[in-house]
C-alpha cells in the first residue's frame, strides 16, 4: 500500500472487474481541490464494513470524492447503451460516475460503491463529467426516501463537496454522490453487446447476472428464460410500488432499467401532490411518454428490449425463442396489476381479497383526480377518519358528496374483513407515509445549501423522510403540499 493509498477496512472483492474484462474501464477520479465531507450515511457505512473508528473525515472525503487511492478498489467505467425516449443509442456508458469498487458487507451481501460526479471518463461524450450539489442533495434525499417507504433502491451513502465551481446556467458548487446499489447491472449494460452481434459477451453478462442476483437459475435447463421470468416480476413489483406511492420516475430508459429490481438515477424524478394519471414533471418528457400512469407500459417496453437481447441464448432457433420471450413479457401485466391491487388493498385496509375490490380503488382514484385531492393525504386520512376524525378525509374534496358516497362503499367493505379497527388503523400507517420528498421542500432545503451553506433545513427534512410513517409535530411542516403560488413543478 502506498503512502497516499487509504486502507478503508472494506471486504473489497472486484467480481465484476474480474470476470468481465471487456465491460469497463478502468479509470482514476479527478483529484478534487478541497473535498469536504458534508454527509456521511452512518448506518449504512457501518453495514458496508466502513472503518469509521480509523477513518477521518477528511480520509473519506478524499475516498468518496473519486481522486485517492483506496486499497484493492480498482475504480472502473462501466459501458452500456440505452433506448432514451424511444431513441437508441448504443453507447452510453458512465460518462460522469465510476464504480470504485464492490464490498462484501456485514450481512455478506455484495454491493457496488458508486461515484457519480467524480469526473470525465471515456463516456463522458463532451460533458464535464461533474456533478453540482443541488441535484446530489435531491438524489441522497429521494433515495433514502425511497428505501425508508420500502422501496428497492440504490441507497445514498455519502455527499462531498470537492471546492470546485461547475458552471450549468451559472456557476454552482461541485459535488460528488457516493451511492450503493446490489449492482449496476442494465438493460442497457446487455444492449450494448447484443447491439454489437457478441452474443458471447450476452452470455457472460447474463451468467454473471444470474450468479449475482438469481443464484436459484444457476442449474436450471431454462436460466436465460428464468432470468428474463426474474427481472419481469422484480420490476412489476418495483413499478406497482412505485404507482402505490404516487412516484414518476420520470425517465425510465432502458440505461436506468436494474437487473436487481432496485430504483436507480434520482434526476427528474417527483412524488404526485394533487392526483393526476397524466401527471409529468421532466422537462424533456414532452410526449409524456414516461407519465404517472404510462410507467407500467414503459416497463413493459423496456423488458421486451432486454427479452431480444436473450433470445440466442433462449434457444438458437428464433421461432422457439420468440413465444417463450413473449409469453413471459405477456405475464407482467397480470403480475403487475396483482402486486398493485396488493398494495392498494393494504393502503385501504383490507385483509381479504374480493372481486370488487378493484373498482373500489379505481373509483376512489378517479375521484381524487377529478377533485386534485392530495395523494398522500389522502390515503393517510383514511386511517385517521376510521379513528373517529369524519373531516380527515373529507376536507381534502372540493365537493365531499362523490366522496362521502364512496366512503359508505368502503365502510361496507370493511365491514366484511374481521379485524379490529386498531390493528386495521395500524396496518394502514405503516403503508401510507406522512411525508414524502415534496417538491418544494425538497427545493427549499437545496437552495437553503447552495446559496448559504445551509445544510440544517436538509437534515431536518432527511430526519422526517427517514422516519416517513411515524407522525411528529416538529414535522407538521413537511405534511402539506406545495402553496399555489408554487406552481407547476418541472425537473430537468
Amino acid at each position: 500500500m502506498s503512502d497516499s493509498e487509504i486502507d478503508s477496512g472494506l471486504n473489497i472483492d472486484n467480481s465484476f472487474a474480474r470476470e468481465l474484462p471487456d465491460f469497463y474501464t478502468l479509470f482514476r477520479g479527478d483529484k478534487a481541490p478541497s473535498p469536504e465531507l458534508i454527509k456521511l450515511n452512518r448506518p449504512l457505512a457501518k453495514t458496508l464494513g466502513l472503518d469509521l473508528d480509523k477513518l477521518s473525515d477528511q480520509q473519506l472525503a478524499a475516498m468518496l470524492s473519486g481522486g485517492t487511492s483506496v486499497k484493492g478498489a480498482a475504480p472502473l467505467a462501466q459501458a452500456y447503451a440505452g433506448h432514451q425516449f424511444g431513441g437508441f443509442s448504443p453507447q452510453l456508458g458512465d460518462g460522469r460516475a465510476l464504480l470504485l469498487a464492490e464490498v462484501i458487507d456485514i450481512n455478506q451481501q455484495r454491493r457496488d460503491i458508486h461515484l457519480k460526479g467524480s469526473g470525465r471518463t471515456v463516456f463522458s461524450r463532451g460533458g464535464d463529467g461533474k456533478a453540482v450539489l443541488g441535484p446530489v442533495l435531491r438524489e441522497y434525499l429521494l433515495g433514502e426516501a425511497m428505501h425508508s417507504l420500502n422501496v428497492p433502491t440504490t441507497r445514498a451513502l455519502a455527499v462531498v463537496t470537492t471546492g470546485e465551481r461547475v458552471m450549468r446556467q451559472h456557476l454552482l458548487p461541485g459535488a460528488v454522490l457516493a451511492r450503493v446499489a446490489s449492482s449496476h447491472i442494465r438493460v442497457g449494460t446487455f444492449q450494448f453487446f447484443a447491439a454489437r452481434g457478441q452474443s458471447d459477451k450476452v452470455k457472460l453478462l447474463a451468467d454473471y447476472a444470474i450468479e449475482r442476483h438469481y443464484g436459484h437459475l444457476k442449474d436450471s435447463p431454462d436460466c436465460y428464460l428464468g432470468l428474463l421470468r426474474e427481472v419481469c416480476n422484480t420490476q412489476a413489483k418495483l413499478i406497482a410500488k412505485w404507482m402505490n406511492l404516487g412516484f414518476v420516475h420520470g425517465v425510465m430508459n432502458t440505461d436506468n432499467m436494474t437487473v436487481s429490481g432496485e430504483t436507480i438515477d434520482y434526476g427528474p424524478c417527483a412524488f404526485i401532490d394533487s392526483f393526476d394519471p397524466g401527471a409529468v414533471f421532466s422537462s424533456i418528457d414532452s410526449q409524456s411518454r414516461y407519465a404517472y400512469s404510462n410507467q407500467p407500459s414503459a416497463a413493459i417496453w423496456n423488458l421486451s428490449r432486454f427479452a431480444e437481447t436473450l433470445l440466442p441464448l433462449i434457444s438458437s432457433d428464433a421461432e422457439q425463442a420468440i413465444p417463450l420471450a413473449t409469453d413471459v413479457i405477456n405475464g407482467f401485466e397480470q403480475n403487475y396489476q396483482q402486486y398493485w391491487l396488493a398494495g392498494m388493498r393494504c393502503k385501504l385496509g383490507l385483509i381479504n381479497q374480493e372481486p370488487d375490490d378493484l373498482a373500489l380503488a379505481n373509483e376512489l382514484l378517479k375521484i381524487m383526480a377529478a377533485q386534485k385531492v392530495d395523494y398522500t393525504q389522502l390515503f393517510r386520512a383514511l386511517g385517521n377518519l376510521l379513528q373517529g376524525d369524519s373531516e380527515a378525509a373529507k376536507i381534502l374534496f372540493a365537493d365531499s358528496g362523490v366522496f362521502m358516497q364512496w366512503q359508505q362503499r368502503w365502510s361496507e367493505r370493511l365491514s366484511r374483513d374481521p379485524q379490529s379497527k386498531d390493528l386495521r388503523v395500524t396496518a394502514m400507517n405503516l403503508v401510507n407515509p406522512v411525508y414524502i420528498p415534496r417538491n418544494h421542500q425538497v427545493e427549499q432545503v437545496i437552495k437553503a445549501a447552495e446559496e448559504n451553506a445551509d445544510f440544517a433545513p436538509f437534515e431536518k427534512l432527511l430526519a422526517a423522510l427517514t422516519s416517513p410513517f411515524e407522525q411528529r409535530q416538529d414535522f407538521d411542516e413537511f405534511s402539506t403540499p406545495a402553496p399555489d403560488e408554487f406552481g407547476c413543478y418541472t425537473t430537468y
